[in-house]
Formats: C-alpha cells, sequence, structure tokens
C-alpha cells in the first residue's frame, strides 16, 4: 500500500536496560540533524521530518543504530532532531558527537518532562557529573506507545 505504514512498522520496541544509568563514550558518532518546528515546546511537524529523514537514509542504503533520535529543544519553536547513522548521508546535514553522555530512561506521560529532567538532575549530580549539553529521546511516538502500553522517554547528556 505505498507509504501507509503498518503497526507492526512503525516504532520498534525500546528496551531501556542499554539505556538506564549508563555512560557513553562517543567519539565521533554519526548523526543527520534536521529541524522540527514546535509550539510552545509542542512538536508540530514531527513525523514529516522523521519521514523526511529515513527516507534519505533508507535510500543511502545505510542504518539507524538503535533507532537513536535525540531532540534538542532550542526554542519555544524549534526542535533540532539527530538521527543516528552509521554512515554519512548524501543530501542531508551530517553531524557527529563526541564525549563523555550520561543516559537515565523515564517512563510515563509527557507532562512528567520537568520532573524527569529535575530527577536528571540529581541523578547528574549524584555521579558527580556536570551537565553541558541536554538531549531528550523520545523512543516511540504516541500510536506506538499506546500500542506497548509505556511510554519511555530517554534523558542523553553530554557530561563532564
Amino acid at each position: 500500500m505505498g507509504d501507509i505504514v503498518s503497526d507492526e512498522e512503525c516504532c520498534p520496541k525500546f528496551d531501556p536496560k542499554p539505556w538506564d544509568g549508563k555512560v557513553f563514550d562517543w567519539k565521533n558518532k554519526k548523526f543527520v540533524k534536521d529541524k522540527v518546528f514546535t509550539l510552545f515546546f509542542m512538536p508540530i511537524n514531527f513525523g514529516s521530518v522523521i519521514k523526511r529523514l529515513t527516507e534519505k537514509v533508507d535510500s543511502a542504503n545505510a542504518k539507524m543504530p538503535d533507532s537513536l533520535c535525540l531532540s534538542d529543544h532550542t526554542s519555544k519553536f524549534n526542535m533540532d532532531l539527530y538521527l543516528a547513522v552509521d554512515k554519512e548521508i548524501p543530501n542531508a546535514e551530517n553531524v557527529t558527537l563526541s564525549g563523555k553522555f550520561l543516559s537515565k530512561v523515564y517512563e510515563g506521560p509527557f507532562e512528567e518532562t520537568g520532573k524527569w529532567c529535575e530527577d536528571f538532575k540529581q541523578y547528574a549530580k549524584s555521579k558527580n557529573l556536570e551537565i553541558k549539553k541536554w538531549y531528550m529521546w523520545y523512543t516511540t511516538c504516541p500510536k506506538c506507545s499506546k500500542k506497548y502500553g509505556k511510554n519511555f522517554v530517554a534523558v542523553i547528556a553530554e557530561v563532564t
């Protein structure tokens, strides 16, 4: 049926174990970057941006490791997306991230994001780490989180 995505093909089921309470040392980890319009932090065109990015990745015969997609809320009206890839993607903004990254997974409605961020600050502090840059990983779309019965969100931050 062409562009229609079945329930099975939408978001892969997320396993929080490899991401919860972990520290990663990334050296030139590859991503493609794009922008999402947000209205007071609520994404408006997230789906179409993801579709555009994944089409570029697919046409380059590349992979998206762990389906990792970091969101950087730069203002009330913009969110930068960083989709992990295994190689450079033509006709896309290719970027790399390097450094030490702390990850912690939360589960619940998006309205709890403020609470999760406060918890994450304390978590980083308890590990004697200072947060340099925050990212959110919304691991599944609302439809898939309902299908799986869980809404996992990972806070991933560059730390020192």
